[in-house]
């Protein structure tokens, strides 16, 4: 019944966008110079760069270094178990603290319920230099908050003439697609109405030709947006500037980064890691130089950098980026872990909360080279001038080496962050939350967070406390509604985490490399996919009750897989890649291949391309290098511009410029931009944690799909 009562309300966003078209593994060696044609390693190939529970880091050589085991070196005495942890309606418990203490929803929340999209695909069947125009006025009155996006407009000179796409927003999504439309100008004259797609060939196009798109709903045309120019190759360059030369001799590699609307334009922004050449994983000793972090806009104006200081080793595990417009003022923040010796990007030290009067000349790092027991912060930053907004102590500190299963710091010091949508004081809200986790071998730890009206508060705080079988946690996390009620869970592996912070389940399969999260099974909701350490294999699961879908175990520790709907033949379930290919759906032996690395939408339809270190189909990529040793990540993927599918992007070997590669293939699909699907902008947001995944959408895109529903959103 719930879920009629949301489709009654999804009456009101269609109304509201007709007024609107009234009048509107790694890894510390930051990245590897793989160049064009360069490949990541096959299924089960090497993992040397990535620091798993049994083995350290290989280093560049591939030598192997043993670390902290699983088996040995911390495992906790007997205790509470997954098992015995609150399975619905518990308290959170842990030193983090109580759930919603101090963190309840500010004003702006669109009401309990909501459902994210289930089901479906698409009925029927970029930019220039960015810019696209002033987004539309904001509209919606869905129940998750989201970005009020400009139409991301973007044109490539191709052989054929000059190829055009643009976004469809989630809020004038319709599935009787003769409601929308799209008209294309071109100089100033229309050039096409365009009713079973979001893109266009012009096969008269020029070079000098600049195009603008207006939306037509119901017969009501929209203004048009800013008219743009045509790229003179397949990618956009964004001038960047290294750090100088650490003092510990550390040269700076631009690594990963995630997007968000910085300035409120309308335009999806940069924020960018730069990693030191001497970062180190958590299981090395070992000092480094200080993480840096830049807000870039597309055109390369820099706003601002931070340094995250000392106190904070750089490391893939160790500073996440959670990048989303958490207050609902329209900007995007950043929230980090922070200590005394941060910067912001105004170039002064912290102020606010704890920060207050610290001394940001001491050292806190013991002889291992990272900081256990030191003053430890969580800040937020605005996005637009990277200045301190508000800090708060970390919501679950270090403590003692007793409380994380190793006695060095290793897997204390493991963290993964982002952003999701989950409940405030038990409340499905629709307003974003920051998610920071720390540890995952042994103990875990969630951590929700609120920011809203310039104060920074605990929302909810989940903490195993004791043993969790086998390692419960990936080096990974994600989100997405695995039980329809408008609130997402937190994934962060094996577990499933309730929207408030309870214990939900757990596959029992334990700690593994990489992590999938979406519809990978049709017609039964939000899946889990994961490959396994301790157990080895890997196994394919229903997020919402843990339930095994296929399970394969042994041959020791998986290092690599991906799941997908990649080819024309996967119609019943993606393909999940690990330990062989597999039916996602029954373990059954499949001829597709998901490959072993990442994913793009870049094909004319729905099959999921593959990515290995900086390929990308039919296109060359030559001065770019991948990230992340042999894990050969891209900076970025993720629907940044024109239409549903996905940019790739790289950055050069250079490290003086990200390149954003967009697809020219035309496609007969229309599909609103990802960045409106709340499962996936959440989950492009935590792809750059830890060991870096593709995100994902919460509906079934792939082969033989139906209609998607329309999202049900609101913008700000």
């Amino acid at each position: 019944m719930q879920r009629d009562h949301l489709r009654q309300r999804r009456v009101g966003s269609i109304i509201a966008s007709s007024l609107y078209a009234l009048g509107v593994g790694i890894l510390f060696p930051a990245c590897s110079s793989s160049g064009a044609g360069s490949t990541a390693p096959g299924a089960g190939g090497t993992t040397g760069n990535e620091t798993t529970a049994s083995t350290g880091p290989t280093g560049s050589g591939g030598s192997s270094i043993p670390g902290t085991t699983a088996a040995t070196g911390g495992v906790p005495s007997a205790g509470t178990t997954a098992a015995t942890v609150p399975s619905s309606g518990g308290t959170p418990i842990g030193t983090g603290g109580l759930p919603n203490s101090g963190g309840q929803p500010g004003s702006g929340g669109r009401g309990a319920g909501g459902t994210p999209p289930t089901g479906g695909v698409p009925s029927s069947g970029g930019v220039s230099t960015p810019t696209g125009g002033k987004p539309p006025t904001p509209t919606g009155t869905g129940h998750y908050q989201m970005e009020n996006l400009d139409r991301g407009v973007v044109a490539v000179k191709v052989s054929g003439g000059v190829y055009v796409g643009w976004r469809m927003f989630g809020y004038e999504y319709d599935t009787t697609a003769t409601n929308v439309s799209y008209n294309l100008y071109k100089d100033g004259t229309k050039l096409a109405s365009v009713t079973d797609s979001t893109n266009f060939l012009d096969a008269a196009g020029t070079a000098s030709s600049k195009y603008s798109v207006s939306a037509v709903i119901k017969t009501v045309e929209g203004p048009q947006s800013t008219p743009v120019g045509v790229w003179a190759q397949q990618y956009l360059s964004i001038p960047i500037t290294p750090p100088p030369n650490g003092t510990l001799g550390g040269t700076y590699s631009a690594n990963d980064a995630s997007p968000g609307d910085l300035d409120g334009d309308g335009q999806l922004d940069i924020v960018l890691k730069w990693d030191p050449s001497n970062s180190q994983d958590s299981s090395f000793s070992n000092k480094s130089d200080t993480c840096i972090i830049d807000g870039y806009k597309m055109d390369g104006t820099k706003l601002w950098r931070i340094d995250v200081g000392m106190n904070i080793r750089a490391g893939a595990h160790d500073t996440q980026l959670s990048v989303f417009d958490f207050d609902g003022d329209g900007k995007a923040e950043l929230g980090i872990k922070t200590a005394p010796g941060t910067k912001d990007g105004t170039g002064a030290f912290l102020k606010k909360g704890p920060a207050a009067g610290a001394d940001n000349t001491k050292d806190y790092r013991g002889p291992r080279g990272m900081a256990l027991g030191g003053p430890e912060w969580f800040t937020v930053f605005d996005g637009k001038t990277g200045a301190e907004l508000d800090t708060i102590e970390y919501p679950v500190l270090y403590g003692s080496v007793t409380n994380w299963g190793d006695s060095n710091g290793n897997r204390s010091h493991r963290f993964n962050g982002g952003f999701a949508f989950v409940k405030d004081g038990g409340t499905a809200t629709g307003l974003p939350s920051i998610i920071t986790e720390r540890g995952y071998y042994t103990r875990m730890t969630i951590s929700a967070l609120t920011f809203r009206g310039g104060v920074l508060a605990k929302n909810w705080v989940y903490d195993s406390v004791t043993a969790i079988p086998n390692g419960g946690g990936d080096h990974s996390c994600m989100a997405a509604d695995v039980d329809g009620d408008g609130a997402q869970e937190i994934i962060p592996g094996a577990y499933t985490i309730n929207s408030d912070g309870t214990f939900k389940c757990s596959s029992e399969m334990g700690h593994g490399d990489a992590l999938h999260v979406s519809e990978l099974v049709v017609g039964k909701g939000i899946s889990v996919f994961s490959v396994h350490e301790s157990l080895g294999g890997m196994d394919c699961h229903d997020a919402a009750t843990c339930k095994t879908y296929f399970t394969i175990t042994g041959g020791g520790d998986q290092g690599r897989g991906v799941a997908e709907y990649v080819a024309a033949s996967d119609t019943t379930a993606a393909t999940c890649s690990g330990k062989g290919n597999v039916n996602c759906g029954t373990g059954a032996n499949s001829s597709s291949s998901a490959g072993s690395n990442f994913l793009i939408y870049w094909n004319a339809d729905v099959p999921r391309s593959t990515m290995n270190g900086t390929t990308l189909p039919g296109t060359s990529t030559t001065g770019t290098s991948s990230c992340n040793g042999t894990k050969s990540t891209p900076t970025l993927t993720a629907d940044l511009l024109g239409d549903w599918r996905e940019e790739a992007v790289l950055r050069e070997t250079s490290n003086t410029a990200l390149r954003v590669y967009t697809t020219t293939n035309v496609s007969k699909r229309r599909i609103y931009t990802l960045m409106h699907d709340p499962t996936y902008r959440a989950q492009a947001n935590f792809e750059q944690s830890s060991y870096n995944q593709p995100p994902h959408v919460g509906f079934h895109l792939g082969p033989g799909m139906a209609d998607p529903p329309k999202p049900d959103i609101f913008v700000k």
